[in-house]
């Protein structure tokens, strides 16, 4: 991975770890995502007149990152109903890089250096032991914890089909742009589903923070789009979790959170596992 990949995926991490932490602080955190969705099929509706249509080959991908976003979604609703954010969130995305290194190398043939998919388990066990920090209460509820990894999977697995549907599509815009466009919508039916009567009330109290969380998410994954038609999957994926540290540093700064010796040695852990992946061949 280059300098300047690798700078860019950390911008996406921080982007990432922002919106991240505007839905944290908003109660209805399903509201939060479909109005982030909708903004951005709203933007996505302004800018598709001016990319490029996806190649056939990449439709197919479109369709199936959508599915998975969806289904990310409602594991993680679920996730947060059994357990909480502290626990459930570092396992989800701590996990995910692991599962993509395993699917990119089997399945789509990529080749990582030892150092290379040593960095990426380091990484990941970093960001997992993050949800050891608030102690091991949280292992307590099984059903907390399947649907943190069921997250995970689908993290995964939406991260290995966009990458192969913006290398297909052959533009990271137009990939980008189109699966925005199609994506939003069934988390917005969603939403209206399970607030119905009382979603009115939370929009309204939302929106403009939604929109904003919309924005800066969108960016974030159109850096990490392009970032995979530039390197490896497994390195892209892991770079980008590292955007549990940025939240963590966030919740210090802005939301008062404590940042007690065993957070400190979690982001220490993820911190060297990112720089080993900078510096390996």
């Amino acid at each position: 991975m280059t300098t300047g990949v690798f700078a860019m995926v950390l911008g996406a991490a921080v982007l990432h770890a922002a919106w991240n932490a505007l839905v944290k602080v908003h109660a209805d955190r399903l509201v939060m995502i479909a109005i982030m969705m909708m903004s951005q099929v709203a933007i996505a509706l302004l800018v598709v007149p001016f990319v490029a249509f996806p190649t056939p080959e990449s439709w197919p991908y479109i369709w199936a990152s959508t599915a998975l976003n969806t289904a990310y979604c409602v594991f993680l609703i679920n996730a947060y109903r059994y357990g909480d954010l502290s626990h459930v969130y570092p396992i989800s995305r701590g996990s995910a890089p692991l599962i993509v290194a395993v699917l990119s190398i089997a399945i789509v043939g990529e080749t990582l250096s030892r150092q290379a998919g040593l960095s990426v388990v380091v990484i990941a066990l970093g960001i997992m032991s993050m949800t050891l920090t608030r102690g091991a209460e949280g292992f307590r509820e099984p059903r907390a914890m399947l649907y943190a990894v069921g997250t995970g999977v689908f993290i995964a697995g939406y991260t290995v089909v966009d990458g192969l549907g913006a290398r297909l599509a052959e533009s990271a815009n137009s990939y980008t742009f189109w699966v925005h466009l199609v994506n939003g919508i069934p988390i917005a039916l969603l939403a209206l589903y399970l607030r119905r009567g009382q979603i009115s009330e939370s929009v309204r109290k939302s929106w403009k923070v939604g929109i904003l969380g919309g924005i800066i998410s969108l960016l974030a994954y159109w850096i990490v789009i392009w970032a995979m038609t530039q390197a490896p999957l497994a390195l892209v994926s892991a770079v980008r979790e590292t955007s549990m540290v940025f939240a963590v540093l966030i919740g210090v700064v802005f939301l008062k959170e404590r940042l007690n010796l065993a957070r400190l040695a979690s982001i220490a852990m993820t911190l060297i596992g990112t720089v080993m992946l900078k510096l390996s061949r």
